[in-house]
């Protein structure tokens, strides 16, 4: 692993590197994110559904160890994640490297390009394949979607912070591995134990609410007033709890002691 005052400056250099990418790049790169997200997502219902309900710790617990694929897979192939950016794009943001405008003008694309690619295999490879629209898989979407929608906008946007702060974690341990096993458990773990808690993450929701929306369980209108209060916890735990804390206690800026200063430059 890399030091933590490493890992600052790796971060700073892949988040500036995210908002250099060319429109059609991020479009295509951001809809790929939002449907691994879902893919994995996909494949934790149809692990975790037809476990009877007086095992169903152990089915959450198998379906938690397989949701991981899809970051492994954005973070090792390629693909833009929103809540992965607002860790690592912000961080570029907090040491100057890019402006206000591009801070934004990327979370919006990837926000927009993420939902559509986790709506697209919610309709196609849930409703239109079958995959989440048959015998118990129907009833474990309609139950995780009525129950993401049946929290309060302050009990979402909670759960969105402990969400985000454990993606956030999972990238900066990500960028700190120095081989593919490494990034492999150090993204598998944290993604892991979010989703075993049960926090939100507001991609993910993009695919399983919008499942139970082709089902008839749930709305729009429902959806979006998810969305917001998961989406501002995400913003919390990726860009405070994670690149903001950290980037205040490791990076060469707020550096406190000499010999720290000097080793940081030395990274140069």
């Amino acid at each position: 692993m890399y030091a933590p005052e490493e890992i600052v400056e790796i971060a700073i250099k892949n988040g500036a590197n995210k908002t250099k990418k060319t429109l059609i790049a991020k479009c295509l790169l951001g809809f790929i994110g939002g449907a691994m997200i879902s893919l994995g997502y996909l494949a934790y219902i149809r692990v975790s559904a037809p476990i009877p309900s007086n095992f169903s710790g152990l089915g959450t617990l198998l379906g938690s160890a397989i949701f991981p694929i899809g970051l492994i897979v954005i973070l090792l192939a390629g693909g833009e994640l929103i809540t992965g950016n607002m860790m690592a794009v912000t961080i570029a943001f907090y040491d100057h490297r890019i402006s206000y405008q591009k801070l934004v003008g990327n979370w919006v694309l990837i926000t927009i390009t993420n939902m559509i690619g986790a709506i697209f295999v919610a309709y196609f490879f849930g409703y239109f394949v079958g995959l989440t629209h048959t015998d118990v898989f129907r009833e474990q979407v309609i139950k995780i979607a009525q129950h993401k929608l049946n929290t309060s906008f302050s009990q979402a946007f909670i759960s969105g912070i402990g969400c985000n702060w454990f993606v956030g974690l999972a990238l900066w341990l990500c960028y700190g591995a120095k081989d593919a096993a490494g990034k492999i458990l150090s993204i598998w773990f944290p993604v892991m134990i979010f989703v075993a808690i049960g926090f939100q993450h507001s991609v993910a929701n993009c695919f399983v609410i919008p499942a139970a929306i082709f089902e008839g369980e749930a709305t729009w209108k429902a959806f979006v007033l998810n969305f917001i209060p998961v989406y501002l916890g995400n913003i919390v735990g990726g860009a405070v709890l994670v690149s903001g804390f950290y980037y205040l206690s490791y990076s060469a800026k707020n550096a406190t002691t000499k010999d720290n200063k000097i080793q940081i430059r030395e990274l140069h």
